[in-house]
């Protein structure tokens, strides 16, 4: 069995940006930006384009057929894609692609290696990395504009004599920039989303002991943005217990399995290959899949639950002796294997047959009410594993087991706690044992 090479692939189904379910009018200048970096930037890098430093053109969007980007911030937010490039992705003409609000180079250092030590910690994409740069340098341009400097590190240095309220203040000093005085408004969700990545850019320099002080600490209870309802509903795990106890095919349980159990999406569901999948690995690390790329999140999948569902689709194809690896393979026989749409239109009969409800929260059953799932579950499972450390967090002095996981666990820990809870949340779920 050889897995076809990646330039033929390429040839038969180029990477395309994907707005699938976006609902434009109610997407804010942040949730452009987003876009940006996972749907666009891919594109460009795959392109041999630097989404960093070249700027795509409207013919560009045009030949990839997604003008309704522009279109839409454009009668949305009323900016043109050079205004958006250069004041909301933060990306200017120089040679270095990004340009921070800060010409003090240990600002620019400390922001620069925490987004490193991130990346690494949680196996972010580039583009995840990007959209928490684009968020933090807002606040440091709205710390500027409140404070007329742009050191951000001297009022929290461990040598400071000043008192501890001026570094808060000069914080809050920031956020009420962004709250009130900035020349447009911007959305809850903006401003929730900066607030905490740049609490856990404070939280970071106190743990690696530079700074002395949080000053973002009190910001939950200082400013309380309301957010509207996000539209964004995802299956119960009632509706994936409906799915699973359908008499259903290999085929069919292996889809649920990937959507549900892994967080892939429809795309990456399509192109599954048995080579993709690692189980020699070490006692304390867990089989994975392995992507070449991946438009936001790591090159890794952890599999946690469902090996003997992929094996039972293993021995099906491998009846066949022409099958050249593909879990789901193609028909037709232009491409090896099928495509998202067909995944999707596979979920959605399986979803009717399931007796699973027409609409759920304004949405039909899809692919991506699936992976939302598992963003729950695991959104679910980190705050299992913060519960489970607080007794640790208390005898540290601490009152935030954020701490504990960031600074007093060892990465291999604080993911072996993850895995743990998540399998087990997969297990009763899949299985029906909660």
């Amino acid at each position: 069995m050889s897995h076809p090479e990646s330039d033929q692939e390429s040839e038969l189904e180029p990477q395309q940006p994907s707005f699938d379910d976006v609902r434009w009018s109610a997407c804010s200048l942040e949730d452009f930006t987003q876009l940006y970096w996972e749907q666009v930037a891919p594109c460009l890098e795959a392109e041999g384009l630097d989404p960093t430093a070249e700027k795509p053109t409207h013919q560009w969007f045009s030949d990839h057929g997604v003008r309704s980007f522009l279109a839409a911030f454009r009668r949305h937010h009323d900016r043109s894609f050079g205004e958006f490039w250069s004041e909301d992705l933060g990306l200017g003409d120089d040679d270095d692609g990004y340009t921070w609000a800060t010409s003090d180079e240990q600002t620019v250092d400390a922001l620069e290696r925490f987004l490193d030590r991130r990346q690494s910690r949680y196996g972010l994409s580039t583009s995840s990395v990007d959209t928490l740069r684009t968020r933090l340098n807002l606040y440091v341009r709205a710390y500027s504009e409140a404070n007329d400097t742009d050191d951000l590190l001297s009022p929290i240095q461990r040598d400071r004599d000043a008192p501890a309220y001026e570094a808060v203040d000069a914080c809050y000093g920031a956020f009420d920039w962004l709250n009130e005085g900035a020349e447009r408004e911007y959305s809850a969700q903006t401003l929730q989303r900066v607030r905490r990545i740049v609490d856990a850019w404070y939280q970071h320099l106190v743990g690696r002991r530079i700074a002395s002080m949080n000053p973002a600490s009190g910001l939950y209870e200082e400013f309380k943005w309301e957010t509207k309802d996000s539209p964004t509903p995802s299956l119960s795990a009632a509706h994936i217990r409906q799915l699973m106890e359908m008499e259903t095919t290999s085929r069919d349980q292996l889809l649920v399995v990937a959507l549900a159990g892994w967080g892939l999406r429809a795309g990456e569901v399509a192109a599954l290959h048995i080579s993709q999948f690692n189980r020699d690995v070490p006692d304390d690390d867990v089989p994975h899949i392995a992507f070449e790329s991946r438009k936001n999140g790591p090159g890794e999948v952890s599999v946690l639950f469902g090996l003997d569902i992929l094996d039972s689709r293993i021995d099906e194809l491998g009846e066949d002796e022409t099958w050249d690896g593909y879990l789901f393979p193609s028909p037709q026989g232009q491409i090896p294997h099928v495509t998202r749409d067909t995944i999707r239109n596979w979920f959605q009969k399986l979803a009717s047959e399931a007796d699973l409800p027409d609409r759920i929260e304004g949405e039909r059953p899809s692919p991506q009410l699936c992976r939302r799932f598992w963003y729950d579950t695991y959104t679910a499972v980190l705050e299992g594993v913060l519960e489970g450390v607080e007794e640790i967090a208390a005898e540290q002095g601490s009152s935030d087991p954020q701490v504990v996981m960031q600074n007093y666990l060892s990465d291999s820990r604080s993911r072996q706690l993850r895995r743990e809870f998540m399998r087990e949340q997969l297990m009763g779920i899949f299985r029906g044992e909660s």
